[in-house]
């Protein structure tokens, strides 16, 4: 680092300045506090939100595009969420409640891929599943596209065990359902 930055200075030096132009020289490394993101996740409730959350769907998801008219109907009986990074879109989660015998749920989160990898799909997991269960889940599961392989990946590294795969009529990338074990 002090190579690099006697590298730096130096170079700063040999620069023709304009007259009155300060030159400020480094002495030792400095050390900067990284800046801090918020990550901010809510239910969409206007067209906007709607908008972003169809949008980050729809990337996703490229063989099942959905209108917005799909959306509004989704979020009445579903729990849609979108999140941003410092006001930046960068995913999406569905949580639908329990609807049979056995109390399952389904929790998909969404991120897009220029923002994986940075632990934001595990923050939206963790809130869906929190959701999930207050809605009385007694089991959770997921569902990705089989072509999707940063989701299959991170559904198996959160503990999700394939039970089925199907495909959808007009389709021809199959799903997978994967249950929580």
């Amino acid at each position: 680092m002090a190579q690099a930055t006697a590298s730096a200075n130096e170079l700063w030096r040999s620069r023709s300045r304009p007259a009155g132009q300060l030159r400020l020289t480094l002495r030792r490394p400095h050390r900067f506090a990284a800046a801090v993101s918020t990550l901010r996740i809510e239910q969409p409730d206007d067209d906007a939100g709607f908008k972003d959350w169809r949008y980050v769907h729809n990337l996703i998801i490229p063989t099942h595009q959905l209108s917005l008219d799909d959306v509004r109907e989704r979020a009445g009986r579903n729990t849609l969420e979108v999140a941003y990074r410092d006001d930046v879109l960068v995913g999406c989660t569905t949580v639908r409640p329990p609807a049979d015998d056995d109390a399952t749920a389904t929790v998909i989160a969404r991120v897009l891929p220029g923002h994986r990898g940075q632990g934001l799909g595990r923050r939206l997991y963790e809130r869906g599943l929190k959701r999930a269960r207050e809605l009385g889940a007694g089991a959770i599961e997921t569902v990705v596209l089989t072509s999707n392989t940063d989701g299959l990946r991170f559904a198996g590294k959160h503990g999700f065990v394939e039970v089925e795969r199907y495909v959808l009529p007009g389709e021809s990338i199959p799903w997978c359902t994967l249950r929580l074990a």
